[in-house]
C-alpha cells in the first residue's frame, strides 16, 4: 500500500506512469459512454452492501463449502474439475524476441517465489475460483518492489468499491475486507493489490459483480436430491422386513398384554406357528414391493448433473448411457475446462504483468503469454496427433509447438542446441529448424529427415481423419536400391 501511495505521489516517475495507464480500464469511464451498466435492482442492492459485506455471495459459498463437505460428489465434482484445469501445469509462451530470454528468466523467478511450480498452489487457487466463483490474490510486495507472494484471501469477505458505471470510484481504494459479522473494515487494497479473476460474472464490465460458484444453481436440486435419497432409506428400513399382525377377538388389555410378551419371547427360537384357544388370527404383512421404483431419486440425479459441466456418466452413473452420447458429453466438458484455464491463466499472467510494470517495463500482448501446459483433458496420443495434423495442414513450427502446450521459443533454443552437439565447430546462429524443427522431426533422437504424415480424411472413429506416420529407414527413405 505504500508503495502504490508513492507511486500516485511520485508523477515523473515512469513506473508511476505505467501503472495508470494500466489500470485505467479499471476506474476510468470512456469519455463516449453514456447511462449505467448496473440494472435497477442490482444498485439497490449495491448500495446497501456499502455497509455490509453481500450476504447472497457469501450464502451461497458457505452453502457450496456445506455441499462439498456432506456430499462425497459435489466433491468429487470440484476435485476432478480442478485436476483437469491444472494438469501439467503452467507454461510460459515467449516469442523469438530478443528480449525473450530476461523475460524468462523474470518469470521463472517470479514462479518460483510465487510457488507456481508446485502444483498444490495452483490446485488450491482453482479449487477457491470453482468453489468460491472468485479468486482474489492479494499481491504482497517486498523491500524491492518485487511481487513476492500472491495470497489468496476469502472471496466472501470482498467488497468492491465501485461507482454506479460499475467502476471502482479510487483505484488505490478499489477493494475492501470487511468482517462478516460487524461489518468492520479489516483493510483497503488498491486496484493493482488485489487482483480478481470471476467466473461468469453477469456482467463483465461491470467490476462490481462478483463470479458465480460453479454449481450454485443447483444448490436448491441437490438439496431435493439429498432429502429424497434420506426418505428412500428411512422407507426401505420401516417397509422392507416382514411383519405379523395378531388378531385377538374378544380379548382385555391383560391377555393381549400376556400374549404379546409370550410371542415376543419366542422369537429367538424356530418358531413358524402361533395357536390360540380363542377366536383370532395371525395375518403376514408383507413388506414393500416397490422399493426398487425410484424414478423420483433417478430424475433429481439427472436434474443435478445436468447443471453441473462433469456428465453423469463420468461419475460412474452409466445406465442407459451410450458410448457415443459420452463422448459428446465430454467434448462439452473439455470446454468447460477449456474456459476455466484461461481465466486462471490469465490471472497469473495479469500478476506478472503488474509485477513488470513496478520495475518499468512494459510486455506487449504479442510477446508473452500464460496458459496452461495441456489443454482439455487429452491423452499424450491425441495431442500427438493433433500436433502432426497441424504440421500436415503446413503450421509453421512455433504455432505447432504453441498448441501442443510447449514454448515455442524454448523449443527452437532446444532444437539449436541438440544441431550444434556432435558438431567440433558449431556455428551460432544455426537453427535446429534445418532439422525439421517440428513433431516428427529427424529420426532415433538425432537431427535427419523428418518423418512422413500422411492425413486420411474421414477415415477415422466417428468420421475424423486418420494419421499415417512413416518413418524413413537406415537409408533415409531410398529403399532397398538407393
Amino acid at each position: 500500500m505504500g508503495y502504490w501511495k508513492q507511486l500516485a505521489s511520485a508523477a515523473k516517475t515512469s513506473a508511476a506512469d505505467l501503472m495508470r495507464s494500466a489500470l485505467a480500464p479499471l476506474y476510468e469511464r470512456p469519455a463516449n459512454e453514456r447511462g449505467s451498466r448496473t440494472p435497477a435492482d442490482v444498485a439497490l442492492a449495491r448500495f446497501y452492501r456499502q455497509f455490509a459485506t453481500s450476504t447472497e455471495v457469501r450464502e451461497k459459498i458457505v452453502l457450496l463449502r456445506q455441499m462439498e463437505v456432506r456430499d462425497g460428489r459435489v466433491k468429487m465434482i470440484h476435485g476432478r474439475v480442478c485436476r483437469d484445469m491444472t494438469r501439467g501445469g503452467l507454461v510460459a509462451q515467449f516469442q523469438e524476441t530478443a528480449s525473450s530470454q530476461t523475460l524468462r528468466r523474470e518469470w521463472q523467478a517470479f514462479a518460483t517465489r510465487l510457488d507456481l511450480t508446485r502444483s498444490q498452489k495452483i490446485r488450491s487457487d482453482a479449487r477457491g475460483l470453482v468453489t468460491e466463483g472468485n479468486l482474489p490474490l492479494q499481491l504482497v510486495l517486498d523491500d524491492s518492489a518485487r511481487v513476492a507472494a500472491a495470497v489468496r484471501m476469502p472471496a466472501e469477505t470482498m467488497v468492491p468499491i465501485v461507482d454506479e458505471s460499475g467502476r471502482f470510484k479510487d483505484a488505490t481504494k478499489a477493494w475492501e475486507q470487511r468482517d462478516v459479522l460487524t461489518g468492520k473494515v479489516l483493510h483497503t487494497f488498491a486496484a493493482y493489490q488485489l487482483q480478481m479473476a470471476r467466473f461468469d460474472p453477469l456482467n463483465y464490465d461491470d467490476m462490481g459483480e462478483m463470479g458465480r460458484p460453479m454449481l450454485d444453481a443447483v444448490a436448491d436440486t441437490w438439496r431435493k436430491l439429498v432429502m429424497t435419497e434420506e426418505d428412500l432409506v428411512i422407507r426401505r428400513r420401516q417397509r422392507a422386513p416382514l411383519r405379523l399382525s395378531h388378531v385377538l377377538e374378544g380379548a382385555n388389555p391383560e391377555d393381549l398384554d400376556s400374549y404379546r410378551k409370550t410371542v415376543e419371547g419366542e422369537k429367538g427360537e424356530i418358531t413358524t406357528d402361533f395357536y390360540s384357544n380363542r377366536k383370532g388370527a395371525v395375518t403376514a404383512v408383507q413388506g414393500d414391493a416397490n422399493l426398487d421404483h425410484i424414478a423420483d431419486v433417478v430424475h433429481l440425479l439427472d436434474s443435478f448433473f445436468a447443471g453441473t459441466p462433469l456428465p453423469k456418466g463420468l461419475m460412474g452413473y452409466t445406465d442407459g448411457l451410450s458410448r457415443d452420447i459420452l463422448d459428446d458429453l465430454k467434448r462439452d466438458y473439455f470446454d468447460e475446462i477449456d474456459a476455466l484455464q484461461d481465466v486462471l491463466a490469465w490471472e497469473y499472467e495479469s500478476i506478472f504483468r503488474i509485477h513488470m510494470l513496478l520495475k518499468g517495463v512494459v510486455i506487449g500482448q504479442d510477446e508473452f503469454c500464460v496458459r496452461m501446459a495441456e489443454r482439455r483433458t487429452e491423452t499424450p496420443n491425441q495431442v500427438a496427433d493433433l500436433g502432426l495434423k497441424l504440421q500436415a495442414l503446413g503450421l509453421p513450427p512455433p504455432l505447432v509447438w504453441e498448441e501442443l502446450g510447449r514454448d515455442p521459443a524454448r523449443v527452437v533454443q532446444a532444437l539449436d542446441e541438440w544441431a550444434q552437439r556432435g558438431s567440433p565447430y558449431p556455428v551460432p546462429g544455426v537453427s535446429g529448424a534445418a532439422a525439421g524443427g517440428v513433431p516428427g522431426a529427424g529420426q532415433g533422437g538425432a537431427p535427419g529427415a523428418p518423418a512422413r504424415v500422411s492425413i486420411t480424411p474421414g477415415n477415422g472413429r466417428k468420421g475424423e481423419s486418420a494419421t499415417a506416420i512413416s518413418q524413413p529407414g537406415s537409408n533415409r527413405g531410398r529403399g532397398r536400391g538407393g
